[in-house]
């Protein structure tokens, strides 16, 4: 099975193009204004507007006001939702979007178990955890903790890059591996060499 790749916090067009030209199958449009890596809704819709066909889009939320999402999809197509913040299944399924629910790995966790309150997610992201801080940490998490036997699509995230994707796919068997900080020239600037290694090395799996 091929590992899918998304790249996450795109702010630019031509970061998503580089994103797209080398082979990654999503981008993450990052709508939580204290991130280094946000975007308004015209930013994205302009991004999106910019991809070629087959580019799954993906709106990243933290705890957002349900009329705040449905604006920004009456601007931007987006395909998958994320929820990176508290937000119940019954919060998250009412944007008719699949979705997916991400959730910060802490020692002890019993991942099987937390899944289970988003039973229909189209994923479960898993990312590290940090006090105060919902996503993007550029730090790694205990993959041990990730169950082998598990009946949800896992979408690996935190601290990834060319130099530990290999291994990071080898100890979990994810359905995707997501990567933001690590492909990055500085916090929400893509570097597209580094955008390519990264796909290389998911690719050469």
């Amino acid at each position: 099975m091929s590992v899918r790749i998304k790249i996450c916090g795109i702010t630019r067009v031509e970061d998503a193009l580089a994103a797209a030209e080398a082979g990654a199958d999503a981008i993450g449009l990052v709508f939580y204004p204290p991130s280094p890596r946000a975007v308004s809704a015209e930013q994205a819709a302009d991004i999106v507007r910019a991809l070629p066909p087959f580019v799954t889009t993906v709106g990243l939320f933290v705890d957002a006001e349900a009329d705040d999402v449905r604006r920004v999809l009456r601007q931007v197509p987006l395909d998958l939702l994320q929820f990176h913040g508290d937000e119940p299944a019954a919060y998250c399924r009412q944007f008719q979007r699949p979705w997916m629910k991400a959730l910060r790995v802490r020692p002890g966790d019993d991942l099987n178990q937390l899944a289970a309150r988003w039973p229909d997610a189209a994923g479960i992201l898993l990312d590290s955890y940090k006090a105060g801080v919902p996503g993007g940490t550029g730090e790694t998490f205990d993959w041990s903790a990730i169950p082998a036997e598990r009946k949800w699509p896992l979408v690996l995230a935190g601290g990834l890059d060319a130099a530990n994707v290999v291994s990071a796919i080898a100890a979990t068997r994810p359905w995707a591996v997501d990567v933001s900080g690590g492909v990055e020239a500085s916090k929400g600037i893509k570097d597209s060499e580094k955008i390519q290694a990264f796909v290389q090395e998911v690719k050469r799996v």
